[in-house]
């Protein structure tokens, strides 16, 4: 498993990959994996033949006053677990690699992000469609794995892909639980 954290070099692998025919399966998350991460690349790894998870905690989905700073990060531990469900490449760039100086260019979905979780978080989806799209475009996968715990955000990515046309399977995938019914998250800890 490789780890890379370059646009360019990620683009140049997975450019490589479809040239010879591998279809690319892609699981993007913000890191801090747990059981219900696990199944998205279990499934992934059946769905293609490279696998490419992304860990990126993404500066421009989190408001004001939201635990940004505080997000759990170990991208060692996420390597080890990413390594036993048979994961390819880890694209882990910093933030100034996806928003360099000067980025003016954001992506947002209406109506759908208005209400629920996107009525007391505004900025919220903008930041999660503009990513995921930077993302899609990075990987170039042909099936992306997301959770059903972010039910809200799964529809918001199935419109996005819908409305811009983007050649993408979207997989929803059932929710994993704590002992005491809590969904799993990173956040949990």
């Amino acid at each position: 498993m490789d780890i890379v954290s370059t646009i360019a070099t990620m683009q140049q692998r997975v450019s490589d990959a479809r040239a010879n025919g591998q279809k690319i399966s892609f699981v993007p998350t913000m890191g801090y994996l747990h059981q219900g991460h696990l199944s998205l690349l279990e499934e992934g790894r059946k769905r293609g033949d490279l696998l490419v998870l992304s860990i990126f905690v993404n500066p421009t989905q989190f408001g004001q006053g939201e635990d940004f700073e505080e997000y759990p990060r170990d991208l060692q531990r996420d390597a080890e677990l990413a390594v036993s469900c048979g994961v390819d490449i880890i694209f882990a760039p910093m933030a100034a690699e996806m928003y360099p100086k000067g980025y003016t260019t954001y992506v947002d979905v209406e109506g759908i992000t208005e209400l629920l979780c996107g009525a007391s978080r505004p900025g919220h989806f903008r930041g999660v469609t503009t990513v995921v799209s930077k993302l899609f475009n990075v990987v170039q996968p042909q099936v992306a794995l997301f959770g059903n715990k972010d039910f809200q955000q799964l529809a918001v990515i199935r419109q996005m892909v819908l409305d811009l046309n983007m050649p993408i399977e979207i997989i929803g995938m059932p929710i994993f639980r704590e002992s005491d019914g809590l969904a799993m998250s990173s956040r949990n800890v």
